[in-house]
């Protein structure tokens, strides 16, 4: 079901979302719908369960630490 929806935009933001609308192909109304509902199922796709929440924060680490060079390090010794 369909709604109508009031926004107030900077004009020249407007300008700018209806020509790259025109160059898609779409409407105005498609594009923002689409990019709120990607917005939307990104965020729920992100959440973190109770269990990681809880985990997180309990290591410390050094401020130099870098975990790119622990990791090939890892493979290093795995793969001799």
């Amino acid at each position: 079901m369909n709604a109508k929806l009031t926004l107030q935009l900077n004009k020249e933001t407007i300008e700018q979302a209806k020509q790259y609308a025109r160059a898609q192909n779409t409407s105005l109304s498609k594009l923002v719908e689409s990019v709120l509902s990607k917005l939307i199922s990104e965020k729920a796709d992100t959440r973190i369960s109770p269990l990681v929440k809880s985990l997180s924060g309990i290591i410390e680490l050094p401020e130099a630490y870098d975990y790119r060079e622990e990791y090939g390090q890892y493979l290093m010794d795995k793969y001799k």
